[in-house]
């Protein structure tokens, strides 16, 4: 008989972040036949050692019934779409080609940033240091200790009578130097199902990983109740207890209790964002909150522009647009992530490390976004959307789009009526899952391996009064200021009742991977990788008039803007400097045949008493939340527009 595994009884040592064994002499088949575990789908001996590795580490953890290793073929999907169906997980929308409908617990629709943590040594790598009596808001810190504590007490036998899945996969194209590799362990079908959408998943990345290589590890579980008891069965989840934990020493992702968005899909804001920052550091090179869109204007010239909006705040609408003005066109490389690292001729270039869009569906329409619309209704998984007695789906901003006679059942599963029920139809973030390949304005060079150069970087977000249609920044040092000064209405994405400005420093407040000040750091850093530096410029497509209506109508008219910026790319003379930076002079901004009239002064007013308030606010949120570790050079930024704006 071959020689029996040993395994050590220790328990989630703080060196490796998990519970651990040391095997002497594995023997994959004999490992598994001694736990009683059947591998039902995939073969664990052809998997390079540090994957069997991985497996049998949480194997041991969860203690699942089977494992299921994910080829990411369609006959997979297929069975996997089936199972979820008979789970009534999911239901078919016939109306539409291959595309489901899920409703989750309601307990579980948002990402939880306050059960979200970043594991570190020590608490200063984690968030900047804060006075006594102030709460930090740029990140929660955990201990190994408390780590280790709280993933014993959750993901100890959490998968007993379930199968584990082992999913494959590469953040951005499979094996592009750009790329990342992640392997996910869960026990949900339905993350299965939409990992699959949303990354290049499956057999391709086990073939690369049979060298032995690195990977991103990420453990995931619905979980369950400590009472045992599963509130809702096609909805498994454990939202007293929910916990998302990443250890950037060990790039180790932990999801515990939520089996939606963000919490669960781990190679999207966990990997590509929290964990990718700190790989990215350490790179020198940069991964952001950012959309990335090509523009060429009428004679053909071409640029890339990569933007960095809070979630909810027309990231999709941007990334998709439809230009109103005639001769532009826009192509989507992506709508959500941007990773960018400058090639040997200091150009900065950006892949999308996503292969899907995970979109907020109310506010999506023909009107506002109608190459969404021609994306999302062939193989895609919508999440607490309503539905339609005609087999298909409804949410807030499709009331123009629907026929009366069509009854309506809303994302809770009770009647709805247009204009009469008081409630929202769909979850206010109710999402749509879907390939970006299905884009019709995907550009060509989305998944190009060397990635698209990038030549602008916008910011902003919903700003209702005071901040200008767009302006641009003085320099880089001022552009970075720009980023880290940010804020805007809080959006459904995050647990955040009612509309309040909250500061959400380049889009990444509830994303950073590591202490602010140390990125802020490394984005001015960034001055001395190269002499072609994108230009940055902020916009705010949200501001309103007194009478409460929008300034501006958005939209596909944000070409206009686009434009200009193209233009200012181009060093054309045609802004005008201003305590905040330069804005389009009053000519210089393409309104010919705007349908609607806009009255460009108010637009771009800058209201002094405003600007010295959003000043005082800004001083106080680096002195409060970033304190001694705000770089000097920020500092100094923000004593410069203060001084200038004295002068409004």
């Amino acid at each position: 008989m071959p020689d029996l595994i040993e395994k050590s009884s220790t328990l989630y040592t703080a060196e490796l972040g998990r519970f651990a064994k040391q095997l002497t002499a594995p023997n994959v088949g004999l490992y598994n036949q001694l736990r009683g575990i059947s591998v039902v789908h995939g073969n664990l001996q052809d998997l390079s050692q540090k994957v069997r590795n991985f497996i049998e580490d949480n194997v041991d953890l969860c203690q699942p019934e089977k494992i299921h290793v994910c080829d990411g073929s369609d006959t997979e999907n297929s069975h996997l779409l089936k199972l979820l169906q008979q789970q009534g997980t999911i239901v078919p929308l016939p109306k539409y080609e291959n595309c489901w409908l899920a409703r989750t617990n309601p307990a579980d629709t948002a990402r939880v940033e306050s059960k979200t943590f970043i594991c570190t040594d020590h608490r200063a790598d984690t968030i900047p240091t804060t006075k006594e009596g102030v709460k930090g808001t740029l990140g929660n810190w955990l201990s190994p200790r408390d780590m280790e504590a709280a993933v014993k007490d959750r993901f100890t036998g959490c998968m007993k009578g379930r199968t584990m899945y082992v999913i494959p996969f590469s953040m951005g194209p499979v094996g592009s130097p750009l790329s990342k590799i992640g392997l996910q362990v869960t026990d949900s079908a339905y993350v299965v199902a939409s990992m699959r959408i949303m990354t290049r998943m499956g057999k391709p990345v086990l073939d690369l990983l049979l060298d032995n290589r690195n990977f991103v590890k990420c453990l995931h579980s619905v979980g369950t109740p400590s009472n045992g008891v599963i509130q809702m069965s096609h909805w498994p989840c454990d939202p007293e207890r929910t916990i998302i934990l990443h250890r950037p020493a060990t790039n180790d992702i932990i999801s515990y209790g939520s089996g939606y968005g963000g919490n669960s899909l781990l190679g999207k804001k966990c990997f590509a964002l929290r964990i990718g920052s700190t790989i990215a550091q350490q790179e020198g090179w940069l991964a952001e909150h950012m959309l990335i869109l090509g523009v060429t204007n009428p004679a053909g010239k071409k640029r890339y522009i990569a933007a960095a909006f809070p979630s909810a705040c027309g990231k999709t609408n941007l990334a998709m647009m439809t230009p109103s003005l005639p001769g532009y066109k826009v192509e989507c490389v992506g709508d959500d992530i941007a990773w960018m690292r400058f090639d040997n001729h200091g150009q900065l270039r950006a892949i999308n490390p996503e292969n899907g869009f995970f979109g907020v569906a109310p506010g999506t329409s023909n009107s506002s976004n109608p190459n969404a619309m021609k994306t999302i209704f062939k193989d895609t998984i919508f999440t607490n959307v309503a539905s339609t007695s005609d087999g298909g789906v409804y949410w807030e901003g499709l009331e123009n789009e629907i026929d009366d006679s069509v009854k309506i059942t809303d994302w809770l599963g009770k009647p709805w009526v247009k204009g009469e029920t008081k409630t929202p139809a769909a979850h206010p973030n109710s999402r749509f899952c879907t390939p970006a390949v299905g884009c019709p304005i995907m550009d060509s060079q989305w998944e190009a391996s060397e990635g698209v150069p990038i030549s602008a970087i916008l910011f902003g977000g919903r700003r209702p009064k005071g901040v200008p249609l767009v302006y641009e920044a003085k320099n880089w040092e001022h552009g970075v200021f720009i980023g880290a000064a940010m804020r805007s209405e809080s959006t459904a994405a995050a647990e955040h009742k009612g509309k309040v400005i909250m500061h959400d420093p380049f889009a990444m407040r509830p994303f950073f991977g590591y202490n602010f000040g140390k990125y802020l750091e490394h984005w001015l850093s960034m001055e001395d990788k190269s002499s072609k530096l994108p230009k940055i410029f902020h916009v705010n497509w949200f501001r309103k008039g007194n009478d409460g209506k929008f300034l501006w109508p958005g939209f596909g008219e944000n070409s206009r803007v686009l434009d200009w910026i193209l233009r200012r790319i181009d060093n054309e003379d045609c802004a005008e400097d201003t305590p905040i930076g330069l804005i389009p002079t009053e000519s210089a901004l393409n309104l010919a045949n705007l349908n609607e009239e806009v009255d460009f002064k108010e637009l771009f007013s800058l209201p002094r008493d405003f600007w010295m308030e959003e000043v005082e606010a800004i001083e106080k949120y680096f002195k409060e939340q970033v304190g001694m570790d705000l770089p000097q050079t920020i500092e100094e930024q923000l004593k410069n527009l203060k001084n200038r704006v004295n002068t409004l």
